[in-house]
């Protein structure tokens, strides 16, 4: 018996504004589950992120294990150790593991040892020296960026051009880095002006033993939150892919990495440079599923109740082309501004090498209260091309009515020259006027 607070799209019970109360236990996802238990108020301090609230469900569940999903507590060290500690599972790596990886620092000089190709830098934290951070800048060249170690999704993030923003900009950096993420340690990057976002999917064993299922394009991306992904990366020759993806199996092996792993770089001008470790599944992960036809998921659970992988290098083969679309309830219109509501419609496509993941329904309710993603479209192809044929002919007969979404906009990207001959990067979608 598995608990999983994550699984699907997490709903609150009371919808301010938006009509009666609606209680989760009436999601898809939560009626089809065996046993379900309420872990407190819509809140996610009240709830998702409420450590005490969730092992107690499992308590009362006689639950054998926890799938952290991919948000949340997810990549949370604290709440895999307080798991171990009451006698459960975590379908996941170490705490210790996710501790190291999640700041940055510690990321980065595991990954050099290992050989994994890491960008220009710092090499560590900034301190109060200002002479120092000046030295450093220099010697790393203009534009740097400044990124906080504990940090994520943009925040405590600052581009510099010149000495003269560089020491304050580190301040503002630093103070924004403490508010957002307990932590104001911050340290240099060179700034790469054009890159594309490929990651590398790994899964070890805890044991030492690890091997990769390929890499994946998450270039198409607005204020560094992802739109579209592909697999396998577009335009990258086959021989530094491998060279590359070696090394991150190295790495795996040297910190006896447990379970799934994604190592994301920026790639420019041919050479890849690595920037963080995410711990856990990606929300992009299916588009490496319809490629190498492993289910990432079970492969996960299989680890943590074994130690072992059944999975061998050589007989991963990687075959066609896949795209994913994450649909969100916004208006791309209005800056991406969310759209809840109640969808009084909804068809979803199907078909050969079609895959929709989520748990929408007509009457389900989108809130205020968490991400504005409803669910993800997944397609397969024989190349690149007939993927975008297949995702093109799927958006088209996917009918979401009572909220506005991101569907259009997807059909627009799908057929942009810039991206049909795979010329675009980081932010390409944030400079262009697609809608």
């Amino acid at each position: 018996f598995f608990f999983n607070p994550y699984e699907g799209i997490a709903e609150a019970q009371e919808s301010r504004g938006l009509g009666d109360v609606y209680k989760r236990q009436d999601l898809m996802h939560v009626r089809l589950s065996d046993e379900s238990v309420c872990i407190g108020a819509p809140s996610p301090t009240d709830s998702y992120l409420n450590i005490p609230s969730i092992i107690s469900a499992m308590e009362v569940t006689d639950s054998d294990a926890v799938h952290p999903g991919y948000g949340f507590l997810s990549e949370n060290a604290d709440f895999a150790e307080q798991v171990k500690n009451s006698g459960f599972s975590f379908i996941g790596p170490t705490a210790e593991t996710i501790r190291m990886m999640g700041d940055k620092i510690s990321a980065i000089e595991v990954m050099r040892e290992a050989g994994v190709p890491t960008v220009p830098g710092s090499n560590g934290p900034l301190d109060e020296n200002d002479a120092r951070a000046l030295e450093l800048a220099r010697e790393i060249g203009f534009p740097i960026i400044i990124k906080a170690a504990a940090g994520g999704g943009g925040r405590g993030m600052r581009v510099v051009y010149n000495e003269t923003e560089l020491l304050n900009s580190i301040k503002v950096s630093s103070t924004e880095a403490q508010s957002f993420f307990g932590s104001g340690i911050v340290y240099l990057e060179k700034f790469l002006e054009n890159p594309r976002h490929v990651e590398i999917q790994v899964i070890g064993d805890g044991e030492g033993d690890a091997i990769h299922l390929g890499d994946r394009d998450c270039s198409l991306q607005r204020r560094h939150q992802k739109v579209l992904e592909e697999a396998p990366a577009p335009d990258i020759p086959d021989a530094l892919r491998n060279e590359v993806a070696a090394t991150c199996i190295q790495a795996c092996k040297n910190m006896k990495y447990r379970g799934a792993g994604t190592l994301e770089f920026l790639y420019q001008d041919e050479r890849f440079y690595f920037i963080e470790m995410n711990t856990r599944v990606q929300v992009e992960h299916p588009v490496t599923e319809m490629i190498t036809g492993i289910d990432i998921i079970k492969e996960q659970i299989h680890i943590a109740f074994t130690g072992d992988t059944a999975l061998i290098q050589d007989e991963i083969k990687p075959r066609g082309h896949a795209l994913e679309c994450r649909i969100n309830a916004e208006d791309p219109s209005k800056n991406f501004q969310p759209s809840p509501g109640i969808i009084s419609v909804c068809h979803q496509p199907s078909g050969f090498r079609t895959r929709v993941d989520g748990s929408i329904f007509q009457g389900y309710k989108i809130t205020p209260y968490y991400d504005s993603m409803v669910c993800k479209l997944i397609c397969h192809g024989r190349n690149r091309n007939e993927a975008i044929q297949r995702m093109l002919r799927s958006l088209d007969e996917f009918v979401i009515e009572g909220i506005t979404t991101t569907i259009d906009l997807h059909k627009k990207l799908l057929t942009h020259k810039k991206f049909v001959e795979s010329d675009f990067n980081v932010s390409w979608l944030d400079n262009e006027k697609i809608i």
